[in-house]
């Protein structure tokens, strides 16, 4: 399935699992950190919401107007497949 995903959606991915419950700006804030450039929201938010339809992300209401996300089980076992894939053509230099 880490094939379906695009490349920004596997840095979203990876950034909801290194957070706690993080709001879409806080998320945006860290993509930004990243990539070293502005994320507007027509990128940002239809992203966030294919995670959430995928079932690798789950949405939830921090208040009136503010979501929280949390990578799934499937989320968190997609991250892990994409490490260990990783790890047979990254080593670590010494």
């Amino acid at each position: 399935m880490m094939d379906d995903l695009t490349g920004f959606q596997r840095d979203l991915l990876t950034v909801i699992a290194g957070l706690e419950g993080p709001n879409g700006l806080e998320i945006k804030s860290e993509m930004e950190d990243y990539y070293e450039s502005t994320i507007n929201h027509g990128r940002l938010y239809p992203n966030l919401d294919t995670l959430v339809e995928r079932d690798l992300v789950e949405k939830t209401k921090q208040d009136e107007r503010t979501n929280a996300y949390h990578v799934t089980d499937d989320g968190l076992a997609l991250l892990e497949e994409r490490r260990e894939w990783e790890s047979q053509y990254v080593q670590p230099t010494a």
